[in-house]
């Protein structure tokens, strides 16, 4: 694995955290399949390679649309989450 700033990584995770998609100009995300992620690295190192090289983990455009993702602090896996959303589509 080459050199990653940790803290700046951290840093750069916790201000972009928060950030709402109105507050955000739409020429200025990341279009996702734009990023240029070798993927013969391990799991690990394509993280790290994605949070270095996008400018908010958190918003990035799919096709032109904007993407947020966030997290829950909860137990549950996204596999949870997933088959809970099924569950109740498919009752």
């Amino acid at each position: 694995m080459e050199n990653i700033d940790l803290k700046y990584l951290k840093d750069k995770l916790d201000r972009c955290r928060n950030i709402e998609l109105n507050e955000i100009k739409i020429d200025d995300v990341d279009e996702i399949f734009d990023l240029n992620i070798c993927k013969r690295k391990s799991s690990n190192d394509r993280i790290l390679d994605f949070l270095n090289e996008c400018k908010n983990p958190y918003i990035f455009k799919v096709k032109g649309k904007l993407v947020k993702i966030v997290f829950s602090n909860t137990n549950k896996t996204a596999d949870d989450c997933l088959t809970d959303v099924l569950k109740n589509l498919y009752r």
